[in-house]
C-alpha cells in the first residue's frame, strides 16, 4: 500500500531523468558538458583565494607558470625513464601522481586504498586511470593525454576475486607497454602487490623500482616549483602566526594543533603529515603526539609542521615556543640557544658541491648529556613531501648509507631537536633550505621566540 504522504510530495509518477533526449541532447553530449562544467570549477582551477593571494601579494612573491612548472616535471621524469632504459613509469603514490600530472583526488584516501594510478610513457602518452566519474579532475592540468577508469584490485573491491582482477588489470597495463614501449618490456613501479608483480610477469613486462626514479625526477626543484613553495611556506608561516596568537595558558595541546590545520585549508593547503605538537614534559622525549593536554604558563610549546599546502609543496618547519606573559627559565634559554646555533652554523655548510658525506661530518651536533635524545636526521629533501635525500648524524653512517653531492635547485630542511637526557623539556626548530648556484637561501622566514634567545 502506498504512502499519501509520499505521494503528495513526489507524485506517484515523477519523472527522474532531468531531461528528454530529444530536448537535451544525447547522454554523451550531456556527459561532454557535465565534465566541462565540473573541470572549469576544479579547485585548481579556481586557485586559492583573496587572502592567500594577498598574503602573496604583500610577500612579493609571483605567481609561478604552472604549464611550465607541469612540462618541466614531465621532462624530468621521462629523462630519468631513459636513463634507466625503462619503457614507462606506473605510479600509485599520490604525490607522484601529483608530480607528474598535477591533478588530485581524495590524497589521503588513496594513499591507503591504491585505486588511481597513471601510467607514464617514456615515449607516448600519460594515461591516468582515476577514480570512477573523475575524469575531470585532471582537465586543467595539460599533460594528461587519456583518462581511463581505474581498475582497482584491493581486497575492499576484489575480495576472493583479486586474482580475476589483478588479471584484467594487468592486461590493461601490458597494453600499454606494448603500443608504447618501443619493444622494451620493463616499466617503473613505486608501490606494487606481489599479485600485480606475478601478472606483469606472465604478460612479460618486468618491474624496476619507481621510487628511486621518482626520487630523482624530484630532486631538482625549477624556478617555479620554487615560487610555488616560497607561497606555500607564506601559508604555513600566516597559520603559524594564528597559532602563536591563539597561544594562552589553558589552551589544550589539540586546539591549538587546530589552528594550524584551520589556516592551512583557510589558504587552499591540503593536509598536515603528522600530530607533532607537545608542551611542557611532553616536548622531552620528541616524538609525542598531540595531545588533550592542558598548556599552562612557563610551559615550552614545540612543533613540526609536517604541512601539504598551497600547490601540493611541503612547508616543514619547527618552532618552539614560551606559554604566557612570563620569563623562561635559564635551562629554558640554554636548551634553546644550543639548538638556534646548531641550526645557524649547519645551514652555513650548505653550499653546493658538498657531498653529503662531509655535510655531516662537518655538522654541529648536540652536546653529550643531549646527544642519546637527538633528532634522528640532521638534513633531509622537501618539495611535494619530505623527500631524498635524508642525512643522519655521523656516528649513524652506516655502509649503506647513500653519498652524494648537494647540488643548486635542491632544497632541504636542517634538523635540530636539543632535550636533556631525562630531561624535563625540550626544544624543536627547523628550517627549509633552497641550495643556489653560491650558496644557499633560508625559505622559512618565521622568527624565533626572542625571550627564548635571551641575550
Amino acid at each position: 500500500m502506498s504512502d499519501p504522504g509520499v505521494e503528495r510530495r513526489f507524485g506517484r509518477h515523477r519523472r527522474i531523468a532531468p531531461f528528454e533526449p530529444d530536448e537535451a541532447g544525447s547522454i554523451d553530449a550531456l556527459r561532454l558538458k557535465s565534465r566541462q562544467k565540473a573541470a572549469e570549477l576544479n579547485q585548481h582551477v579556481l586557485g586559492y583565494g583573496a587572502m592567500a593571494e594577498a598574503e602573496w601579494h604583500a610577500a612579493g612573491i609571483a605567481a609561478p607558470d604552472l604549464p611550465a612548472m607541469r612540462q618541466y616535471r614531465l621532462d624530468r621524469i621521462r629523462a630519468e625513464l631513459k636513463r634507466r632504459g625503462y619503457a614507462g613509469a606506473l605510479l600509485y603514490d599520490p604525490i607522484n601522481i601529483r608530480y607528474a600530472t598535477d591533478s588530485t583526488n581524495m590524497q589521503l584516501w588513496v594513499a591507503h586504498n591504491p585505486t588511481r594510478h597513471c601510467f607514464v610513457a617514456t615515449e607516448g602518452p600519460v594515461v591516468l586511470f582515476d577514480y570512477f566519474s573523475c575524469e575531470h579532475l585532471s582537465d586543467h592540468s595539460g599533460v594528461v593525454d587519456e583518462v581511463r577508469p581505474a581498475v582497482s584490485w584491493i581486497y575492499l573491491y576484489s575480495g576472493e576475486l583479486t586474482e580475476q582482477k589483478v588479471r584484467r588489470w594487468a592486461t590493461g597495463i601490458a597494453d600499454l607497454v606494448k603500443q608504447h614501449g618501443g619493444g622494451i618490456g620493463r616499466i617503473a613501479v613505486d608501490h606494487i602487490n606481489p599479485e600485480g608483480v606475478e601478472a606483469l610477469a606472465r604478460l612479460g613486462i618486468s618491474i624496476g623500482n619507481g621510487e628511486a626514479l621518482m626520487e630523482n625526477a624530484r630532486l631538482i626543484k625549477s624556478p617555479d616549483e620554487i615560487l610555488a613553495m616560497r607561497r606555500s611556506i607564506v601559508a604555513c608561516e600566516a597559520a603559524m602566526g594564528e597559532m602563536e596568537a591563539a597561544l594562552r595558558p589553558g589552551i589544550s595541546e589539540n586546539e591549538l594543533w587546530a589552528e594550524l590545520h584551520r589556516g592551512n585549508i583557510a589558504r587552499g593547503g591540503e593536509w598536515v603529515e603528522t600530530r607533532l605538537l607537545t608542551s611542557g614534559p611532553r616536548t622531552n622525549p620528541w616524538f609525542q603526539e598531540c595531545s588533550s593536554r592542558t598548556i599552562a604558563a612557563g610551559d615550552l610549546v614545540a612543533f613540526d609542521t609536517d604541512l601539504i599546502g598551497p600547490y601540493g609543496f611541503c612547508a616543514d618547519l619547527s618552532r618552539t615556543w614560551l606559554c604566557g606573559d612570563t620569563e623562561p627559565s635559564n635551562e629554558q634559554r640554554e636548551l634553546f640557544r644550543i639548538a638556534a646555533d646548531q641550526i645557524a652554523h649547519n645551514i652555513g655548510l650548505m653550499q653546493p658541491g658538498t657531498s653529503f658525506r662531509d655535510l655531516v661530518e662537518r655538522s654541529a651536533v648536540p652536546p653529550a648529556d643531549c646527544f642519546p635524545t637527538r633528532y634522528g636526521v640532521l638534513y633531509h629533501g622537501v618539495g611535494l613531501a619530505d623527500e631524498y635525500p635524508t642525512l643522519p648524524h655521523a656516528i649513524d653512517w652506516t655502509e649503506d648509507t647513500p653519498d652524494g653531492v648537494l647540488v643548486s635547485g635542491m632544497v632541504l630542511c636542517v634538523e635540530s631537536y636539543i632535550g636533556r637526557l631525562g630531561g624535563r623539556e625540550g626544544v624543536k626548530i627547523e628550517e627549509q633550505i633552497l641550495i643556489t648556484e653560491t650558496g644557499n637561501e633560508q625559505l622559512s622566514t618565521y622568527p624565533l621566540d626572542e625571550r627564548l634567545l635571551g641575550d
